[in-house]
């Protein structure tokens, strides 16, 4: 990923999914896909998930680990520890702690910010009066996309299953003492989705695992949730971004080349 060295903003994409590989450009969306396959259990499961995730406020927490190149074009991974506040319509805050330092990113309905907390630098764009809408735009800015974004949308269920063409229930594991359902969906070209929910009326993510089944060496990226908090009331304080002394503002520039996780022209 290609993001303005001077700030490393790097951290907040990857944290919500960013996946960058070495020559690889956004996959093209096919016209007229068949109408999806989804059995009735995987479906029931999805659509209850979208019902808990258009709750008005709540937080949770992410661990991820995704591909990245290095300057030989190898295939290595990088890993973030997330926490993520959200505040619907228009509020969001994600704080980023990894591999490659601690970045947050602040929307406060009018303006998304991403601060470098390492380097004291951020940067600040105008963004649309929705969740959804500034995920858009940034990602349009930066030529990127989130694999976790759907989970964020108005309606997560049916922007998770946005051009996918079959699914089904696998089996049921137990995820941090919680009986989880394992589902699996497929979006052409070539991408698998195993997304793990609670398996209660709940249905909350506990894992997510992208697959490219046609990019070499099928990499993956993997993400954990948990600790999710339906409970909290957070203030427009906690979405407002307040530049430390002696921070530096910078300009963001797109990112060179970006592997989406689910290609889509349609956020719903």
């Amino acid at each position: 990923m290609s993001i303005n060295a001077s700030l490393k903003v790097v951290a907040v994409l990857a944290g919500l999914g960013v996946v960058s590989l070495v020559g690889v450009a956004p996959v093209a969306r096919a016209a007229g896909p068949p109408k999806p396959t989804i059995s009735k259990d995987a479906s029931a499961a999805v659509a209850q998930m979208g019902k808990s995730l258009s709750a008005d406020q709540f937080s949770f927490q992410v661990r991820t680990l995704r591909v990245y190149a290095d300057s030989n074009g190898q295939p290595l991974h990088i890993a973030h520890s997330i926490k993520v506040m959200v505040r619907r319509p228009d509020r969001l805050r994600i704080e980023v702690t990894g591999d490659d330092g601690s970045t947050k990113l602040f929307y406060n309905g009018k303006t998304v910010v991403l601060f470098s907390v390492e380097g004291n630098r951020y940067a600040s764009l105008p963004a649309p009066n929705t969740i959804q809408g500034m995920l858009k735009e940034v990602m349009g800015r930066l030529h990127v996309d989130f694999p976790l974004a759907d989970f964020l949308t108005a309606n997560p269920d049916k922007s998770f299953l946005y051009g996918v063409t079959s699914g089904r229930e696998v089996n049921t594991v137990t995820i941090d003492g919680e009986p989880s359902r394992h589902l699996l969906f497929i979006q052409p070209p070539g991408i698998e989705l195993e997304l793990w929910v609670e398996k209660n009326d709940r249905s909350l993510p506990r894992r997510l695992v992208v697959t490219y089944r046609t990019l070499p060496d099928q990499p993956n990226f993997v993400a954990e949730f948990s600790d999710w908090d339906f409970s909290v009331h957070p203030t427009d304080a906690e979405f407002a971004f307040v530049a430390p002394e002696g921070a530096k503002r910078v300009e963001l520039k797109p990112a060179a080349t970006a592997a989406p996780a689910k290609p889509k022209e349609d956020k719903r």
